[in-house]
């Protein structure tokens, strides 16, 4: 982009421009990339970039475009691979690297906030508030053939999320791939992110005896409906 485009932009929409400016630097594709041979467990790069299948699926979640699918054909002169290649890799991807990339996107989006001043004032000076709830992923119309003629679509998962208040983020997630998982399946995998002076904040889905009780033995502190 030319300096006068550029200059344009920084005067008639600043903020799209931060905005832009704070993803990539955390989501550098380079950054990603390194990340993810680090973290991935099974899947490896061979022709397909992980931060390529990345900005695919960035383009769907930010409603550039309606599907993967979609944002492959205007890709298609960047990515060598099929399309088919491209759904067997994130038909790969592990929920550990998914939940992974959330934290660490939270953690190079951090530092970037607070010197920003956009982190909001603690409510409890001294303690880490965490507010945990469940999401589920709704049905969708893209099934299998073998659910197609069922009227209840099955849900194609379920994640707890962890949200900052302070920097008002999430900043950890525990992905299911069954959706119809109770919440509570989970909190063993939430417990061990459990630090001491936390505050964990949440609904009477998580009111269970081991999960208060291990929080209490971590030196930290619950709300719980």
């Amino acid at each position: 982009m030319s300096d006068s485009v550029f200059e344009r932009f920084i005067k008639d929409s600043p903020i799209s421009v931060m905005a832009r400016a704070t993803a990539e630097r955390a989501l550098n594709p380079n950054k990603i990339d390194e990340w993810f041979g680090i973290n991935a467990l099974v899947q490896y790069t061979k022709d397909l970039l992980f931060s390529s299948v990345f900005d695919l699926t960035s383009g769907v979640v930010s409603g550039s475009y309606p599907s993967v699918h979609a944002a492959y054909q205007n890709s298609q002169d960047e990515i060598s691979v099929s399309v088919k290649s491209v759904y067997n890799k994130l038909n790969g991807i592990e929920t550990g690297t998914s939940a992974g990339l959330v934290r660490y996107a939270a953690d190079e989006s951090a530092p970037v906030i607070t010197e920003l001043g956009g982190t909001q004032a603690p409510r409890l000076p001294g303690y880490r508030v965490k507010l945990s709830d469940g999401n589920r992923i709704e049905a969708s119309e893209h099934r299998i053939g073998e659910l197609r003629e069922l009227a209840a679509g099955a849900l194609p998962g379920k994640s707890l999320v962890v949200y900052d208040p302070v920097l008002r983020i999430p900043i950890d997630v525990f992905p299911c791939e069954d959706g119809h998982a109770q919440e509570r399946s989970l909190l063993g995998d939430v417990l061990a992110t459990v630090e001491k002076n936390d505050v964990w904040v949440a609904d009477r889905n998580f009111s269970t005896c081991e999960f208060i009780t291990e929080i209490a033995d971590s030196e930290a502190f619950f709300i719980i409906r």
